[in-house]
């Protein structure tokens, strides 16, 4: 890999690279007025890393308050390439991001993911998260068809 890997909050400039790196680094193709929803929203943050030109990696997160506490930052994805994974980008990607969240006044940030997922919990502890060791319970509701 020449070239060292650049982090930014994304804005409305990345919406072309962000359509261009699609489904390799995002679940789904990216939705161009979803892209620009999410990307002007105050507080919704994403983090992108670069390699020259090129789209490697993502975190996305929102901060959220509440009326009995300080803001928090939910670390909603992180993704690395395939041919970038193992390379120390997602720790940084979410540091980066914390590191962001500390300038917004938020006093935490959390992020869930599976047991069954051993990258992600080495990169989410490489950035100094800490599991939990109370087991959750993690509940969906579908709202569309309710």
């Amino acid at each position: 890999m020449s070239g060292s890997i650049q982090l930014k909050l994304a804005t409305t400039q990345d919406l072309i690279a962000m359509e261009q790196v699609g489904d390799l680094l995002f679940d789904h193709p990216v939705k161009r007025n979803r892209a620009i929803e999410f990307l002007k929203d105050s507080r919704h943050h994403l983090v992108l890393a670069y390699h020259n030109d090129a789209i490697v990696g993502m975190a996305s997160g929102f901060h959220y308050v509440h009326p009995d506490k300080d803001p928090t930052l939910f670390i909603n994805e992180v993704g690395v390439i395939d041919t970038y994974q193992n390379k120390g980008i997602g720790r940084q990607i979410v540091k980066y991001l914390c590191t962001y969240a500390q300038q917004l006044g938020c006093k935490e940030a959390w992020v869930a993911t599976e047991n069954s997922n051993p990258a992600a919990r080495k990169a989410y502890a490489a950035a100094g998260g800490v599991e939990d060791k109370s087991p959750i319970v993690l509940i969906n509701f579908d709202v569309e068809n309710q």
